[in-house]
């Protein structure tokens, strides 16, 4: 899950696997799968970034955890 900011300040978690498309209106609109959406104040490419990074740890500690149990 990532943290994005709502555009009253307001923090939040998202499941980023259930983002279905974001549209680039003045702020970014994140349209669910189930068609909910949220406005954020983060840009498309911060939010990108914070995927790519949560994907990277979540990588990072699955391979942690397959040397640890080989030993």
């Amino acid at each position: 899950m990532i943290t994005l900011q709502k555009m009253n300040g307001e923090r939040f978690l998202l499941n980023h696997n259930q983002i279905e498309y974001i549209e680039l209106i003045p702020e970014s609109k994140i349209v669910m799968m189930n068609h909910d959406y949220y406005l954020v104040r983060d840009t498309v490419d911060e939010i990108i970034q914070k995927i790519a990074e949560y994907n990277a740890k979540v990588q990072d500690i699955h391979r942690e955890i397959s040397v640890t149990n080989r030993c």
